[in-house]
C-alpha cells in the first residue's frame, strides 16, 4: 500500500510537470508572455500625437521629431567612456548619474539614458552607436507649439512619474504624458496607442531578427486630432490687453457653453515646456512668487465677486416675491441696520432706488434690503439662508462646474448650517451676514464661475457646462456638454434684471465704456483685497471685476474679467471686457481710446507694494521673464495685425 502511494505520488508530480510544460510551450507562448522574455528585445514605436486646432481651424499644436538614447544596463559592455561622453556632449559625472538611474529602474529593461537629441546629433550618432553595446537610439515626437499664446489652455507633456506609471500600466519609464491643460484632459485621445516590435536574440545576446517574423508586432495607432473651442485671435488679444497685469479672463458662448477665451495673466510661451530645457524653464517659472505664471488665475483664483453678485441677489428676491420692479428704498449714502445701528456704506450717490436703478447705479442699500427681506421671509434665519443659498447654487456656484479642464476650485456659497456652526452661541440673522448681499463676506467665486452665471443670465435662466472640446476626429464629445442646466429662477424674472444690466452701460456705472453699435449688458464690481505678509494681515488695493454679455438679444458672448489690484470695476476690468466683446463681435476695435489706456497703464507697482516692507528686489529671473513676456506679446500683436 505504501509503495502504491509513493508510485501514485511520482506519477501525479510527473503529470503536473508535463501539464505545466505543455501550457508554457503551447498556450503561454503569446504576446503577453514575451514582454517578460529575456531572449526577446522589445522596441517601442511611439505614435504621432494628435494635432490641436482652434475653433476656426487654426493649427495650434503639432509635433516635431525627437530622439532618445536608450540603455539596457545588463547588455552594456566595457566602452570608451570618454568618447561616448564626447559624442553625447556630457561629462563623466553625468554619465554615471544617468547610468545609475537606469540601473536602479531595471537592469534588463530599457529606459531613457539621455533624452531629446537634435536631428543633427541623431544623424551623427546613429552611425557610431553600434560601437556601444546596450545603447540604442529611439525615435519619438515632441510637441511643436505653433503659437505663443494659451499656455494655460494647451498645457504641456512631460515624462510620466512613478505615481502615473503605477496608476496606468500603459506607461513605462520615459513615456510622455499630458500634465496640464488639454494635453492632460484629453491625453487618452491625443496620445494614440504605441506599437511594439519584438526582436529575437541568440544565446550570446545578439539580435538575430524579428521574433516569429513579426507576426506578434503591434503597429502604433496615431492619436486623434482635436478641435478646441478657443478662438485663438480673441485669446491673443486678451493676453495682449493683460500685459503688466495679474488676473484672468473667461469668455463663453452662452448658447453652447463653449469657452471662447481662457486667459491667465501673466502667461508664458508654451514652447518653454518642450525639450531638454523644459525642467529648467519650469523651475524658473515656479520661482516667480509674485506673478505665479504657472497658476491658472481663470480657474484657480477665488475672490469675493463684489457687485456683479447683486444680480443674483435680485433674482433670488424676485423669485421669493419679497420685491417687485417698483419696490423702492431710500439710500442715504448707505444702509443702517441692527440694534447697534451699524452702517454699510454706498457710493451710488443716494436717493430713491428701485430695481433698475439699484442695478445700474450699484446701490448697496437696495440689495442689502432685498437680501434681508429674502432671509426674513422664513421663520428663522437658518431656513431662509438655506432657501437663498439653494437659489444661488442653481447658477453653478459653490461647486465644481464639471468642465473638462483638470483643475478648479469650488468657491463658497454658505447655507444655514454654515452659519449655525460659525455662530453657535447666539441667534444670528440676516443682518449678521449682510455683507453677502453685495458679494462680500463668505462668498467666493472663480472667474469661470462668474462667466458661467453671466451666461445663465444672458440665457434667461439656463446654462451649459463650460467646456473646451469642440470636436474629436473620429469620436464624439461627451453628452454632458450638451445638457441644459436650469436655474431655480423663473424665466420672467430675468428681463427686468437684464434691463438693469443694460442700463449699467446706458446711464450707470459703465456708461463711458459703451461700444458703438453693440447692446452690452454688464456689471461693475470691486472686491476687497487682503494679504498676509510676515504674519500680518493687511488690506491692499481692491481687485477690479466686470461681467458682461452681448448682444442683449440672442447673446453671442458672455465674459468675466478679474484684474487683481485693479481698483474699481470699470477702471481696468470694464475696459478690457468691452474691448474683448467688440473684438469678438466685430473683428476690430473702434474704442481705440480704451485700448490705448489699457496698454499704457501697468499695475506692476501694485504687485510689488506688499513686499515693500520686507527685503525684496527684482531678481534676474524676473527680468528674464519680463523679456520673454515682452517678446511673446510682440508676437501676439503681430498675429492680431496680420489677421484683423
Amino acid at each position: 500500500m505504501r509503495k502504491l502511494l509513493l508510485f501514485s505520488f511520482v506519477i501525479l508530480v510527473g503529470i503536473i510537470f508535463l501539464a505545466r510544460l505543455f501550457y508554457l510551450q503551447v498556450y503561454s507562448n503569446t504576446a503577453n508572455s514575451i514582454y517578460n522574455d529575456n531572449a526577446i528585445r522589445k522596441v517601442f514605436h511611439y505614435p504621432k500625437r494628435g494635432y490641436v486646432y482652434d475653433r476656426n481651424g487654426i493649427l495650434l499644436v503639432a509635433n516635431q521629431p525627437s530622439y532618445d538614447v536608450m540603455v539596457i544596463p545588463r547588455e552594456v559592455e566595457p566602452l570608451d567612456t570618454l568618447e561616448f561622453c564626447s559624442l553625447l556632449k556630457i561629462n563623466k559625472t553625468q554619465f554615471l548619474k544617468y547610468y545609475k538611474r537606469a540601473k536602479h529602474y531595471s537592469t534588463r529593461l530599457s529606459s531613457p539614458f539621455l533624452r531629446h537629441l537634435s536631428k543633427e546629433d541623431y544623424a551623427y550618432l546613429s552611425e557610431k552607436m553600434r560601437k556601444f553595446k546596450g545603447f540604442y537610439i529611439q525615435k519619438r515626437s515632441l510637441r511643436d507649439y505653433q503659437t505663443t499664446i494659451g499656455a494655460n489652455v494647451l498645457g504641456y507633456i512631460a515624462e510620466a512619474n512613478q505615481k502615473e506609471i503605477k496608476a496606468n500600466d500603459y506607461y513605462k519609464m520615459g513615456d510622455l504624458i499630458g500634465k496640464q491643460g488639454i494635453e492632460k484632459s484629453y491625453e487618452k485621445q491625443l496620445r494614440g496607442i504605441k506599437g511594439v516590435k519584438f526582436i529575437q536574440k541568440d544565446r550570446l545576446n545578439r539580435d538575430i531578427g524579428s521574433y516569429k517574423d513579426g507576426t506578434l508586432d503591434i503597429t502604433p495607432i496615431a492619436g486623434k486630432d482635436i478641435t478646441i473651442t478657443i478662438d485663438s485671435k480673441l485669446q491673443a488679444y486678451g493676453e495682449y490687453l493683460m500685459q503688466n497685469k495679474i488676473g484672468g479672463i473667461v469668455a463663453l458662448e452662452p448658447s453652447s457653453g463653449e469657452i471662447l477665451s481662457l486667459v491667465s495673466a501673466p502667461s508664458y510661451n508654451p514652447n518653454l515646456m518642450v525639450g531638454r530645457a523644459r525642467s529648467r524653464n519650469y523651475t524658473q517659472l515656479s520661482k516667480d512668487s509674485i506673478h505665479l505664471p504657472l497658476i491658472d488665475k481663470s480657474l484657480l483664483r477665488m475672490h469675493e465677486p463684489g457687485s456683479p453678485f447683486k444680480a443674483l441677489v435680485a433674482l433670488a428676491a424676485l423669485q421669493e416675491g419679497v420685491i417687485d420692479l417698483n419696490s423702492s428704498i431710500y439710500c442715504n449714502h448707505g444702509y443702517t441696520y441692527g440694534k447697534k445701528k451699524r452702517r454699510m456704506g454706498c457710493h451710488c450717490g443716494g436717493g430713491r432706488r428701485i430695481l433698475n436703478t439699484g442695478i445700474s447705479e450699484s446701490c448697496n442699500a437696495y440689495f442689502a434690503n432685498a437680501y434681508k427681506r429674502t432671509i426674513d421671509k422664513y421663520e428663522n434665519a437658518t431656513i431662509g439662508m438655506d432657501v437663498w443659498s439653494s437659489h444661488i447654487k442653481s447658477f453653478g456656484l459653490g461647486n465644481y462646474l464639471g468642465y473638462d479642464l483638470s483643475i478648479g476650485k469650488k468657491g463658497n456659497i454658505p447655507n444655514g448650517a454654515y452659519y449655525d456652526k460659525w455662530y453657535p452661541d447666539f441667534r444670528w440673522g440676516a443682518t449678521t451676514v449682510l455683507s453677502n448681499a453685495i458679494g462680500q463676506g463668505e462668498i467666493l467665486v472663480t472667474p469661470i464661475q462668474l462667466a458661467n452665471i453671466t451666461a445663465a443670465i444672458a440665457n434667461r435662466g439656463h446654462y451649459y457646462t463650460p467646456h473646451i472640446i469642440k470636436d474629436i476626429k473620429g469620436d464624439t464629445i461627451p453628452s454632458r456638454f450638451k445638457t441644459k442646466h436650469h436655474t431655480s429662477i423663473e424665466k420672467r424674472h430675468f428681463e427686468p434684471v437684464i434691463q438693469g444690466l443694460y442700463d449699467v452701460y446706458n446711464r450707470g456705472t459703465a456708461k463711458f465704456l459703451k461700444i458703438p453699435g453693440i447692446d452690452i449688458c454688464g456689471k461693475t464690481g470691486t472686491a476687497e483685497n487682503f494679504l498676509s505678509i510676515n504674519g500680518t494681515r493687511k488690506q491692499y488695493t481692491d481687485h477690479s471685476i466686470f461681467i458682461a454679455f452681448a448682444p442683449k438679444e440672442n447673446p453671442k458672448i458672455a465674459i468675466a474679467v478679474l484684474v487683481e489690484n485693479g481698483y474699481y470695476g470699470s477702471r481696468f476690468a470694464g475696459k478690457i471686457a468691452s474691448l474683448m466683446i467688440e473684438y469678438y463681435l466685430k473683428g476690430s476695435i473702434s474704442r481705440t481710446d480704451l485700448e490705448r489706456w489699457i496698454l499704457e497703464h501697468t499695475l506692476e507697482h501694485e504687485y510689488i507694494k506688499p513686499y515693500s516692507d520686507a527685503p525684496f528686489k527684482i531678481n534676474a529671473q524676473t527680468e528674464l521673464m519680463r523679456v520673454d513676456t515682452y517678446l511673446k506679446l510682440q508676437e501676439q500683436q503681430q498675429i492680431i495685425n496680420e489677421n484683423p
